[in-house]
């Protein structure tokens, strides 16, 4: 079995990450790691996750070197746990969003030391998509106008999704349009028009939506629309199980999901 860290073991994702993970037959959660102050500190993992007892506290710090860590957090507690998975050559899976540049240049300069994978959506379906959306855009011509919209539930912090992003970069980069002065994000007022050779960004926050992205490509007479819904957050949980799994086996390296995929 394969020794498995994971951060934000409180959180919605992290307590269905531990959750599963157990169910696996391939894991064993050996950490479940929260800021020092959390008021669940020190309270049993599985007890959280609503799985019965794990015997796993949640801490600040692994007591054992894991063979691979999952972090889902925020883009200041990811660039601890980059310093530590540099620093004890663990491999480390990356779901956190809205990460700076800066902060994906950190988290690259890591995977000299170790083996490093960042996913914008931990969904095997998405990733399908990432490449559906490009090989589309790079056989039509530029009469085709390209939205992307995305929807989320109301608690989801930044915009446009990391999904969405990601989506418009493989979009640009296959029509080699210029990044990011390509992207409109929303439009308003009385001169909106679109703009040829760009991509319009339109984020939605309502309710409990887990995810729903879609890529537009419309031209007078037609409109093809790339669609994709995650019914449940499992499924970016079983995602990143899968690529822990892979990546535990990998050399120091920069991953992508693409990888994990053979794509």
């Amino acid at each position: 079995m394969l020794t498995l860290a994971i951060t934000g073991a409180a959180g919605r994702m992290g307590q269905r990450l531990i959750a599963l993970a157990g169910e696996s037959g391939i894991f064993q959660v050996t950490a479940a790691l929260e800021y020092a102050q959390h008021p669940k500190m020190g309270q049993d993992a599985g007890l959280t996750a609503g799985m019965g007892e794990l015997g796993v506290p949640i801490t600040a710090q692994p007591q054992v070197k894991p063979d691979v860590m999952i972090d889902f957090t925020t883009p200041a507690s990811t660039m601890k746990w980059t310093d530590y998975c540099r620093e004890n050559q663990v491999p480390l899976v990356v779901g956190t969003t809205g990460l700076t540049e800066p902060e994906k240049a950190k988290l690259q300069a890591a995977g000299e030391k170790t083996a490093v994978l960042i996913g914008a959506n931990m969904s095997l379906g998405v990733n399908l998509l990432f490449n559906l959306a490009a090989q589309v855009a790079k056989a039509l011509d530029d009469s085709y106008d390209i939205e992307i919209v995305e929807s989320h539930h109301r608690f989801k912090k930044d915009a446009p999704s990391g999904t969405a992003l990601e989506l418009a970069r493989r979009i640009v980069a296959a029509k080699n349009w210029p990044w990011p002065a390509a992207l409109t994000h929303g439009r308003e007022g009385r001169e909106a028009l679109r703009q040829p050779k760009t991509v319009g960004m339109h984020a939605v926050r309502a309710g409990d939506i887990v995810g729903i992205h879609d890529v537009i490509f419309s031209t007078l007479g037609e409109t093809i629309t790339l669609h994709h819904t995650a019914h449940t957050r499992d499924t970016f949980v079983r995602g990143a199980l899968h690529a822990a799994q892979w990546l535990a086996g990998q050399k120091p390296g920069f991953y992508g999901m693409a990888d994990v995929l053979g794509l």
